[in-house]
C-alpha cells in the first residue's frame, strides 16, 4: 500500500460474523459445489478469530482444502496457532529482499517492518507449511532488479516462489505507468543463470509452474497481463462485508449476501442466487477476457488482495 493510497475501513457491524460466514459455507456455498477455500483479504490476519474460523472451516466435513494469503507481518504470533488448527497451505507477500524497497513498495519504513515479515516466513517454514509460497509482485524500475534472488529462495529450501505480473490499478505516483515485466522475460533471466524445467507438480491456481534444475522448491509464474487465463478462472469471491464478486476485477452480477441474510432473505432463495452467479459467470470471463481493461473498478488492489 504505497503512500497516498486511501483506505475506506469497514464499520465492524457491517463486516460478516463468523457464525454469518458458517452459515453461508455450510448452508450455501456447500451445497452448490464449493470445497476449496482461501482466506486472503486485505489481510485476513487482522480478524480476531482468524484461528477460530480456519479451526471451523478444516473441520468442515466437506472441506477439500483450505488456504490462506497474508502479507506475513503478524505471522510469527501466529503460524504455529495457525497449524495446530489445520491449516497447512500458505501464501505470504515478499516483494523485495531489499528493507528499504519493501518499505516503498509496502507503504512502511525501517528494516524492523521487513525483519517481521521474514520472521513470519521463517516460522512458516519451521512450522512446517507446505506448500509454503511466496507471491513476489514484480514491477519494473523498483524490483525487478531482484528476481533472481528471488528464485535462488527456492533452491535450497522446499519453497515456491511465485512471481506475479504487475497490474497497474491505483497504486499511486511510485507505480504510475510504471507497465509491467512479461513472465516469459523473467523466465528467460533465470534461464540464463541456471537454467529452467517445467515442474513435474501443478498448483491449486492459475501459475505456470518451473523448477531450477535440483532445487527442492518451485518457481511459478502467474501470467494475467500476457497471458491473460480469464477463461480458465473458477473462483468466486466473497468479500469481509458480504459481497459475492464473480471476478476479482469485475463486479458485474454482484451479491449483496450479508444484507440479505440479515433481512431474512430465505437459505434456498440465497442459494438460488448465487447458482445463478456462477451460471453468469463463464460470460463475466470471458468479456473480461476480450475487454483486457478494469474500467470504472473504483477499488485499489491493496483493497482487494490476493
Amino acid at each position: 500500500m504505497p503512500e497516498g493510497d486511501e483506505i475506506d475501513y469497514i464499520l465492524q457491524q457491517n463486516l460478516l460474523t463468523q457464525a454469518e460466514l458458517l452459515t453461508l459455507l455450510q448452508e450455501v456455498f456447500i451445497p452448490v459445489g464449493f470445497t476449496r477455500f482461501r482466506l486472503t483479504g486485505g489481510e485476513p490476519l487482522l480478524h480476531p478469530s482468524i484461528v477460530e474460523i480456519v479451526q471451523a472451516i478444516v473441520a468442515l466435513p466437506e472441506t477439500q482444502d483450505l488456504a490462506i494469503t497474508t502479507n506475513g507481518f503478524l505471522l510469527a504470533n501466529l503460524a504455529q496457532k495457525l497449524y495446530n488448527a489445520g491449516l497447512r497451505r500458505i501464501n505470504i507477500s515478499l516483494d523485495s529482499l531489499e528493507p528499504e524497497t519493501f518499505g516503498k513498495i509496502a507503504g512502511l519504513r525501517g528494516l524492523s517492518r521487513w525483519q517481521q515479515v521474514w520472521e513470519g516466513i521463517q516460522a512458516a517454514y519451521q512450522v512446517g507449511f507446505d506448500p509454503l509460497k511466496l507471491n513476489v509482485v514484480v514491477i519494473p524500475g523498483v524490483n525487478d532488479h531482484e528476481v533472481l534472488d528471488l528464485a535462488a529462495l527456492s533452491i535450497e529450501r522446499a519453497w515456491h516462489v511465485r512471481f506475479i505480473e504487475f497490474m497497474p490499478i491505483g497504486n499511486g505516483d511510485l507505480f504510475h505507468d510504471r507497465g509491467w515485466v512479461s513472465s516469459e522475460e523473467l523466465r528467460q533471466r533465470i534461464r540464463d543463470r541456471w537454467g529452467l524445467t517445467e515442474a513435474q507438480c501443478r498448483g491449486n491456481g492459475p501459475a505456470d509452474v518451473f523448477q531450477i534444475p535440483g532445487a527442492k522448491g518451485t518457481l511459478g509464474f502467474i501470467s494475467q497481463m500476457s497471458e491473460c487465463f480469464c477463461d480458465r478462472c473458477n473462483r468466486m469471491r466473497l468479500s469481509a462485508d458480504g459481497w459475492l464478486r464473480p471476478c476479482l476485477l469485475n463486479e458485474t452480477g454482484q451479491i449483496d449476501l450479508r444484507t440479505a441474510l440479515r433481512s431474512g432473505t430465505s437459505i434456498a432463495s440465497l442459494r438460488q442466487q448465487v447458482q445463478e452467479l456462477l451460471t453468469l459467470k463463464p460470460e463475466i470471463n470471458y468479456k473480461q477476457r476480450e475487454s483486457g481493461t478494469v474500467s470504472g473498478y473504483s477499488r485499489t488492489m491493496s483493497q482487494i488482495g490476493g
